[in-house]
Order: structure tokens, then sequence, then C-alpha cells
């Protein structure tokens, strides 16, 4: 069997790679490695993951670790009971955005930080992936205990500290959960704030009768997109399942690519930490970089992925961090991604300066058009990328490797990167308020993709 674990996390096909008995030698691993005296565990609504859940938590309680439940729950609530609680860790069940043949779990270590190749998963791969059988503390000591599930109010509170003593706007919001998480946390928002939420797919549902909540997908798109527009609603919010990311459509129903978010949120928040280091990833960069350096900011690249966010995040004490593919990082939550300040984040935005999301980021958008992520399907993708990077070093291109090939031509510049959990090549292109150059370049960057070597 390959391992299922990948560069920031475990994620696998059911049930060859990913099982019962999978989940219970992990906590055992836990357990036996890390030596916590307590770990939080979650899970997402996926039809597996309750049940994988419960027998991680049987690894952990066999290992002699207590096991603080949160039930069903976003991502971000791991996060923030890890750190509210004290405990050595956090484990959350669940596949995000990947098809429904697959599942897996996101870990992280004591206050929320970053579980690494390096600190964390190599260790616990090699042990959970070998044929011993692992130590279980309740054969010969004494067993861990199963704690009542924890509660939601305090993460509802630390929610609403985000506009607390801010003058809202009234306004009404489309909410699309997918069937996913998030339906639950904007019913308990709900009455705390002055927004009239039309809900849509809003309960979760293991059977995600309407296939897997992934705005970034363009076929996802839609039924927030009309509901905005059917409703005359201010914006539209989408979720993926575990809620780590979040998607706004502004009040013409258009989806906003997350790069353009990234640049919002990064100079509402400098506005109260002016000289603040802003992290972006390396895919698009040059409406971040302006904008972060316009407020007085500092602007650094980080990789993609949750892991080195959250790690870099705390190296560099970064007052915010955004990824394109909507994940945000915030210092004041334990430098962990949230889906849901971040759009509180924009409303706040919205409220104070009065105008609609379309306005902030019309100027934005006409400035540095981006292509939006390209998925290719490649035997290869190194020997794809290395072909791309001959094909275009005769031109004299700034070169960076950061993340997957970066090359800036100075008028545009371009991203091809291998996805660290799926078998894909990912492609970006930014230009310099070109569109004409935009769409020649990704013309000719696919049609390099595509041919055959």
């Amino acid at each position: 069997m390959s391992s299922p674990f990948k560069a920031y996390d475990i994620r696998g096909e059911l049930p060859t790679q990913i099982n019962a008995a999978f989940a219970y030698r992990l906590g055992l691993a836990v357990a036996a490695l890390r030596q916590p005296d307590s770990v939080v565990v979650g899970h997402d609504m996926r039809q597996d993951s309750a049940g994988l859940a419960g027998a991680l938590a049987q690894g952990l309680l066999d290992g002699g670790v207590d096991v603080l439940p949160v039930g069903m729950c976003g991502t971000e609530e791991v996060y923030f009971h890890t750190a509210a609680s004290g405990a050595g860790a956090g484990l959350m069940v669940t596949a995000s955005h990947n098809p429904d043949s697959y599942n897996g779990f996101k870990m992280v270590l004591e206050g929320a930080a970053a579980a690494t190749r390096e600190n964390a998963l190599n260790a616990i791969e090699e042990l959970v992936m070998a044929d011993h059988p692992l130590p279980r503390v309740a054969d010969y000591g004494k067993r861990g205990r199963l704690a009542p599930q924890l509660a939601r109010e305090p993460y509802i509170q630390r929610l609403l500290e985000k506009v607390a003593g801010l003058q809202l706007k009234p306004m009404k919001i489309v909410c699309h959960a997918g069937n996913g998480c998030a339906g639950p946390i904007i019913d308990l928002l709900e009455d705390h704030l002055p927004f009239e939420f039309i809900k849509i797919d809003h309960l979760p549902d293991p059977a995600l009768p309407n296939g897997i909540p992934n705005p970034l997908l363009p076929e996802k798109r839609s039924r927030a997109s009309e509901a905005v527009v059917a409703n005359g609603a201010d914006l539209g919010i989408a979720w993926d399942g575990d809620f780590d990311r979040c998607f706004l459509y502004d009040h013409k129903g258009r989806f906003i690519e997350g790069y353009y978010l990234v640049g919002l949120i990064a100079r509402a928040m400098l506005r109260d930490a002016p000289g603040a280091t802003i992290l972006y990833d390396p895919r698009l960069t040059w409406n971040t970089i302006d904008m972060v350096e316009q407020a007085g900011g500092v602007a650094k690249a980080c990789p993609t992925g949750h892991a080195f966010f959250k790690q870099m995040m705390r190296e560099e004490n970064a007052l915010y961090g955004g990824e394109m593919s909507a994940h945000h990082y915030f210092r004041d939550f334990s430098y962990c991604d949230s889906g849901m300040l971040a759009w509180l984040a924009v409303v706040a935005e919205l409220s104070a300066s009065g105008a609609s999301l379309a306005d902030l980021v019309e100027d934005r958008i006409t400035a540095f058009p981006c292509s939006g992520e390209i998925n290719f399907t490649v035997a290869d993708a190194n020997a794809v990328r290395d072909r791309i990077a001959d094909h275009f070093i005769k031109h004299d291109p700034k070169v960076e490797m950061i993340d997957g090939l970066s090359m800036d031509f100075g008028d545009w510049r371009f991203n091809l990167r291998a996805s660290n959990t799926e078998p894909l090549l990912r492609l970006n292109v930014e230009t310099r308020g070109d569109r004409k150059l935009l769409q020649a370049s990704v013309a000719d960057l696919s049609r390099l993709i595509c041919l055959r070597p």
C-alpha cells in the first residue's frame, strides 16, 4: 500500500489507504511518539468521517491519551480548541475538497502549531506504515479518558470578537454551505449579526447530494451566483466542506478570485498594525505585493500549504497570511487559517468603507488580471515543468523556485506547480493590466503543457 502521508497532511483513498485500522494505528502512533496528555479530535460531515474519528480516538485512548472530542465541526474548530484547551495536539478527520472516495487527517501540535514533515509527520509515518504492532498503554497502564464533547460557545465568541464594537452595515448575504459543516456555525452567529442570511444547501449531509463542496471549481459556483442575483443580495459566501476556505461573490453574482481578497484583507488589517508582515503564496503575487506595500506592510512569499503557512506565520510573527486558494491565516487565531474570520473581515471592511465588494476589487482586477488556477492531469509533472522552463528560459525571465516554477517576464508571469495532494499540475498566470496578453499566455502555456514528449 502506498503511503497516504503527503507534504502537510494525510490524505488517501478509501478503504485501501484510509480505513478504521489505519486511523486506530495513527492514534497509537501519535500517543507513542508525542506522548501528549490530551488530544482534540474532530471530523467533517462525510460518510466515513465519524467512524474514522472514533477509531482514531480509540487508538489515542488505548495509547494512554485523553481525548477531547469536538464532534462534527470545521477544521478551524479543532485548531481553536487545541490552543484554548492546552491539548498536546489536534486531529481533524477530513478530505477537504477531495472526491468522496478519499478521506484523511489534518494535524496540529500544542498551541495549534503546524505539524510538519520534520517535527512530526515523518516519524509518525514511519511508525504507522511499519509492519510491527504498536504499544498499547491500555494493556499495562492507565487508559486515556474520553472527555465530554467540547462546547461551541467559546469558538463562536472568538469569531464575534472580530467584529465587536464595529458598526456593521445591515446586509443581505447568500450563504452556500454546500451541505458541508459551515451551516450550523452561521446559525449560531445569526442572532448576533445585522445580516439577513439566505441559506442554500445549508444542512450538513453525508450523502453530499450536490457533490463535493469546492467553489474553486467553476461548475460549483452557479448555485451561489444565481442566488445572489435572484435575491438582490449584497454578496455571497461559499465554503468547502470543512470550511477552512471561504469564497466570495459580489452583488452581481461574480465569483471573486481568492487572490484579490488577500490584498483586500491585508490592507484592512494593516491600518491597525502598520509595518507588519503579510505572507502570500507564490502562485499569484503582484496585486498582493502592491497593496501590502501601499499600506505600509512587508510582503513575504511562503510555500503553498497550510503547514508551511502556519510555521512561517509563527517564525515571522506575521499579522496575516493569505493563499489564493482561499486559505486565510490570522496571527490572533493562533496563526491558523479560518474560513469564518475571513468573511467577517471582509464585511467589516465593507461596513467601514460604505463600498460594495465589487467597488473594492474592480480596479485591482483591472490592474492585475489573472487566469485563476488551471489544472492539468499529466503523467510526469516534473518533466513537464522542466520542459516549460527550457522553452521560456531564452527570454531571460526572473526565475523563482519557492513553490514550483515561477517565471517573471516583467509584463506577465506564471507559476507552475505540482499539487501536493492530487495528481495534478496547476498553472496560474497574471499580467500587468493586459487581458489580451493574459489570454495569449494561457493559451501558449496550455498548448505546451499538453504536448506529448
